[in-house]
């Protein structure tokens, strides 16, 4: 079979179709290729329940591919004596041991037609040749990106709240990014979470109350302390942050986000040229709302203080640490300035 036609027959995941592995046949060979985990450990559960939809008695084998032993594969696919349906799941096919890698590549010159063996990769290198052999055979497949960036993370929590034919505020998607964003299962599981246990539309009130306690001391935090005006607070958000791990140049990088955000839409409302920004509506109406507490003045002259700590934890500075709370001391200053 034709590489032209494997890549016809493999479904990438995206944002606009975050159940393209329910499309999946279930054939003998079938790969999952992710850089999300919470989002394979979906597709393979899924996959399961098809099997097991189709005959409540297929046997479902699961095989660790590193501390694979010869002749496992073809133990776990040979035909019973009764024929009953199996399947077998690869988890972490890359971590394969050599001696899985000779194997597997033998069983796909040869798979059992009645057994559905399922290959999952989790990124890396190692099992690259097996990879390469399964989308040459053109075998059922789904891609699964990496969801990085905070808009993404908001659209995958939009989906699984449209999964559910609910709905949820932009604001209140965007609070819970910002909240636990760092962890995309946690985001997800977060979501569901309020689908649970919140009748009705779920506002950024119901995100604040139901998580306030698990907020993290990241630099968004510090950011939108700082916003409001509460300095103490944004110092205080700023040490523990660091304290954990947080390194001084994410901080000041979080803070030139959210400044800049309200620079444009200030920007937008005064300007005659017409500023285009790159912002999801959410965000344009958060900067929105921030802005009010900030005058043109004010914030001109926190984002020369907040450029001038990107310098300083970049290396102008000895003291990344008293850099970082110099700024936000200085950007409280701005917010006064009328």
């Amino acid at each position: 079979m034709e590489k032209t036609e494997s890549k016809l027959r493999a479904k990438a995941w995206n944002n606009d179709t975050m159940t393209a592995w329910d499309g999946i046949e279930l054939e003998p060979l079938i790969l999952i290729q992710s850089a999300e985990p919470v989002y394979a450990d979906r597709a393979i559960d899924s996959l399961k329940k098809r099997l097991r939809a189709r005959d409540p008695n297929t046997d479902i084998a699961s095989l660790d591919a590193s501390t694979y032993q010869p002749g496992q594969l073809q133990l776990l696919t040979t035909p019973t004596l009764f024929g009953e349906p199996r399947a077998v799941i690869i988890p972490q096919a890359e971590q394969a041991s050599d001696t899985f890698l000779s194997d597997a590549l033998s069983y796909l010159d040869v798979p059992e037609p009645d057994v559905v063996v399922i290959f999952r990769h989790n990124g890396g290198v190692r099992g690259k040749k097996l990879l390469d052999r399964l989308n040459t055979l053109g075998v059922a497949a789904v891609k699964i990106e990496s969801v990085s960036s905070p808009s993404a993370k908001a659209n995958a929590v939009m989906a699984d709240v449209a999964a559910q034919k609910r709905k949820m505020s932009k604001l209140a998607v965007g609070a819970l990014v910002d909240a636990l964003g760092s962890d995309l299962r946690e985001l997800l599981s977060a979501t569901n979470q309020l689908l649970a246990d919140i009748s009705g539309d779920i506002d950024e009130d119901d995100v604040h109350k139901y998580f306030s306690g698990r907020i993290e001391a990241t630099g968004y935090k510090v950011a939108d302390a700082l916003v409001i005006g509460d300095v103490g607070r944004a110092v205080e958000l700023a040490r523990h942050a660091m304290s954990t791990g947080t390194s001084p140049v994410s901080i000041v990088s979080s803070l030139a986000m959210k400044f800049r955000s309200m620079a444009l839409v200030l920007g937008m409302r005064s300007s005659k040229l017409g500023v285009n920004d790159s912002m999801k509506q959410w965000q344009r109406d958060r900067a929105k709302r921030e802005l009010r507490y900030w005058s043109a003045e004010g914030l001109a002259q926190a984002i020369l203080e907040i450029a001038r700590a990107d310098a300083d934890v970049k290396g102008a500075s000895r003291d990344p640490g008293y850099a970082v709370e110099r700024a936000i001391l200085a950007v409280g200053r701005a917010r006064r300035l009328r």
